[in-house]
């Protein structure tokens, strides 16, 4: 079943409400190795987002990823706003004007989406970044498209790795970031990054069942 303008717009406001309903353990995890903004400016701009989609709902999957990145850049500070953007405008430019996405558009969205993150905040896997969480999630969405997964086993994928991955940022010396600045005084704590984007693509994933 493929997945339209509508659908995405569902999938992101049930990205927004995730992430309103994690902001203090978002805060606190950030209060933790950084200046504590992280769940504050995530919320802040997918509140935003889903105010703008509230003014009109775009015509394609694309656009409507477009206002997300647009909205994101444009509203929130920090390193969320800039690296979430990145991410879904990628994501939209790759789509193109496709009035649904198959599974393998999906994966597509989400591998350009790491490409974007990676250019952007120059981390790689190790950093305790949010790559930490992403990229293990995009290799996921692979495999499961590749296996014939729908749209919705896609996500269900990359929300299970991203889990794991999230999780593996505890044991990590932050070498990206403001938590970077701790050293060695990091191990021991989730990135805030990848916590949200774990959270977010969970709350996908339950969404696009």
């Amino acid at each position: 079943m493929g997945c339209n303008a509508e659908r995405v717009a569902e999938v992101l406001r049930a990205g927004g409400a995730t992430v309103a309903e994690h902001k203090a353990e978002l805060i606190d995890l950030d209060r933790a190795i950084g200046d504590a903004d992280h769940g504050e400016n995530l919320d802040r701009g997918f509140a935003a987002v889903l105010a703008a989609l509230d003014g009109g709902l775009p015509e394609t999957p694309g656009a409507v990823l477009k206002v997300a990145a647009t909205t994101l850049i444009s509203k929130v500070g920090g390193a969320a706003g800039p690296l979430y953007g990145t991410a879904f405008l990628r994501a939209a430019t790759t789509l193109g004007d496709a009035s649904e996405l198959d599974a393998a558009a999906v994966a597509t969205g989400l591998r350009a989406a790491l490409d974007g993150v990676v250019a952007r905040g120059k981390a790689e896997v190790g950093d305790a970044t949010m790559v930490d969480a992403l990229a293990p999630a995009v290799e996921a969405a692979e495999r499961a498209q590749a296996d014939g997964g729908d749209p919705a086993a896609v996500l269900a994928a990359a929300a299970g790795a991203a889990k794991e991955g999230a999780d593996s940022t505890v044991p990590l010396t932050a070498r990206k970031g403001r938590a970077s600045y701790l050293g060695e005084r990091s191990v021991g704590h989730a990135d805030p990054g990848a916590t949200s984007t774990a959270l977010v693509l969970g709350a996908f994933a339950e969404a696009a069942r």
